[in-house]
């Protein structure tokens, strides 16, 4: 795994949920081999989606300690900012893929990033959006 790589914030969630049994073994394994590889990718969109679910969704959340310490962690990947820019793009690609606009902003910043896969269950796994093709970790 040499190429960056975009992680929507499902993704994270599993990795960080143990009561999400299989999910949460596959994602924390590709979390570890991006950690690895150094190639992960965050916006601050999925991190601020990150800290309020989980804290709120699983059935063991994380407490306000974890979270931080979690987050603080991520903060060494390459975390891209949407800008004004970013949600005009969002629009342009909401409109050309058929997508939610909070995931075109997340298609944005995994473009802005050069990002060439983007790892989430809410998109059409193997569909190329650009040069960033997004891949269900689950399937």
């Amino acid at each position: 795994m040499s190429d960056r790589c975009f992680v929507d914030t499902n993704i994270l969630i599993y990795a960080h949920d143990v009561s999400s049994g299989a999910k949460h073994q596959r994602a924390g394994q590709l979390m570890e081999e991006i950690w690895v590889a150094e190639t992960g990718v965050l916006s601050t969109q999925v991190l601020q989606e990150f800290v309020y679910s989980v804290r709120r969704k699983p059935k063991c959340p994380l407490s306000l300690d974890d979270t931080l310490r979690v987050v603080r962690q991520y903060l060494h990947w390459n975390v891209v900012t949407n800008s004004p820019a970013s949600v005009v793009d969002a629009i342009a690609l909401e409109t050309r893929y058929g997508l939610s606009f909070w995931d075109a902003l997340i298609l944005s910043a995994a473009q802005f990033a050069g990002a060439t896969t983007l790892y989430s269950e809410d998109f059409s796994h193997g569909q190329a959006y650009g040069s960033v093709t997004a891949v269900n970790p689950f399937r």
